[in-house]
């Protein structure tokens, strides 16, 4: 039986916007846990609202297989509507109701209703949401485990090299856990990928190349953190005998976001505070995916921890980008409201060419915002020219 730790950051968010007019709808990568953060959610509210009427269904259970019609559903949870109580409205897995916006939109009109949903992403995109829902919404995007979250299932008490290696390649899909052979875990993470997502895909989108949606996943595992494009995949996959064009790559990749499986990082000019549309980074929702689909090969360790910290400033609410100036690269460009952070992130900094090489790009910007660099020092946090720094697993562990 599967452990369940509290995933405290989702559910504080969740509490925060409790009883807000808003349709709240929770996002993320397939077996990332939306369905347990509703059903955690769901008993905080048993426990701590006094009068509360919970309307839940989850379509992925045959007991509710009769309100797959978007009337059926609206008129199961209007009879069960209840006066003078919070009236709460879950439904899980809520693509398997035909045309369900019309009934959430119907019920949201209705101003009775505290709505939260989920749904397998590759049919609730994000960029459809504001097209499927009339009214106000809130997305709430949802990772896999992230480093302190893996630490807290395996009630680790500190974090040492070997812990870090372990989580690169088991990586944050709390389902392989409970798999004590690595083989098995392995095969949990694979199955993920070809029955879970890749299905969604198929099914959304009829893709009929099934195996270049395989080798472009292949590729971009291959290459997580190296900048990318459309045009740049096609040629390499025509020189390697495919059939393809720069559209139908340009559409896979669009899928594969869509679907939460890689998420799509655009460069931006620091000195003329501008987007670059030439080319992007994409970083893998999960670094498991990449061990059990590819192995061990081209095991670059640098590229993997870039994308380790791309995820954890993900979950962390900032926007990213890939940061260019002048001829220079800095990984990241990090912003929350007024916030901007400048990041390098490295692997091993111990020789002095190394360091001076990933300090450059950051004492090259002139502003005052903090610069930072990330690497695998193993010392406590340290200060170059003004420049923190900091040893990954600190950073990661540090909330």
């Amino acid at each position: 039986m599967m452990k369940i730790i509290e995933r405290s950051t989702y559910l504080k968010r969740l509490i925060r916007l409790q009883g807000t007019p808003d349709i709240k709808i929770i996002t993320g990568l397939r077996r990332s846990g939306k369905s347990e953060l509703l059903r955690s959610y769901m008993q905080w509210l048993r426990k701590n609202v006094k009068s509360l009427n919970i309307i839940y269904i989850d379509f992925a259970d045959l007991k509710y297989e009769g309100l797959k019609s978007y009337k059926s559903l609206y008129d199961y949870i209007e009879e069960a509507y209840q006066t003078e109580t919070l009236n709460v409205v879950m439904v899980d897995e809520v693509q398997f109701c035909k045309q369900f916006e019309l009934a959430i939109n119907s019920l949201y009109n209705s101003r009775k209703y505290d709505i939260y949903l989920t749904g397998s992403n590759a049919f609730l995109l994000s960029s459809d949401l504001s097209t499927l829902f009339t009214g106000r919404f809130i997305e709430i995007p949802i990772f896999p485990f992230s480093l302190s979250e893996y630490c807290t299932y395996y009630d680790f008490k500190r974090t040492d090299t070997q812990i870090l290696q372990n989580y690169l390649v088991e990586g944050g899909l709390a389902g392989a856990y409970i798999y004590r052979d690595k083989e098995d875990q392995v095969s949990y993470i694979k199955d993920v990928y070809q029955s879970v997502i890749k299905r969604d895909l198929l099914d959304k989108y009829g893709i009929k190349e099934e195996a270049l949606l395989d080798s472009l996943t292949d590729y971009l595992m291959d290459n997580v953190s190296n900048l990318t494009s459309a045009s740049k995949i096609s040629t390499f996959f025509k020189q390697n005998g495919y059939e393809t064009n720069h559209i139908t790559i340009g559409n896979y990749l669009k899928y594969l976001c869509s679907a939460y499986m890689f998420y799509k990082v655009k460069r931006y000019d620091i000195r003329g505070k501008k987007y670059l549309e030439t080319s992007d980074k994409y970083y893998l929702s999960d670094l498991g995916f990449r061990y059990a689909i590819l192995g061990s090969r081209n095991m670059d360790y640098g590229r993997a921890y870039e994308n380790l910290v791309a995820l954890e400033l993900m979950r962390r609410g900032y926007d990213i980008y890939v940061g260019k100036l002048y001829q220079k690269e800095i990984d990241f460009v990090a912003m929350k409201q007024s916030e901007k952070i400048y990041i390098q992130v490295s692997d091993n900094i111990s020789e002095q060419i190394t360091l001076a090489r990933e300090l450059a790009p950051l004492k090259s910007i002139k502003d005052s915002y903090p610069k930072i660099l990330i690497a695998n020092t193993g010392h406590e946090e340290y200060d170059i020219d003004g420049i923190k720094i900091l040893n990954l697993s600190d950073w990661m562990l540090k909330a």
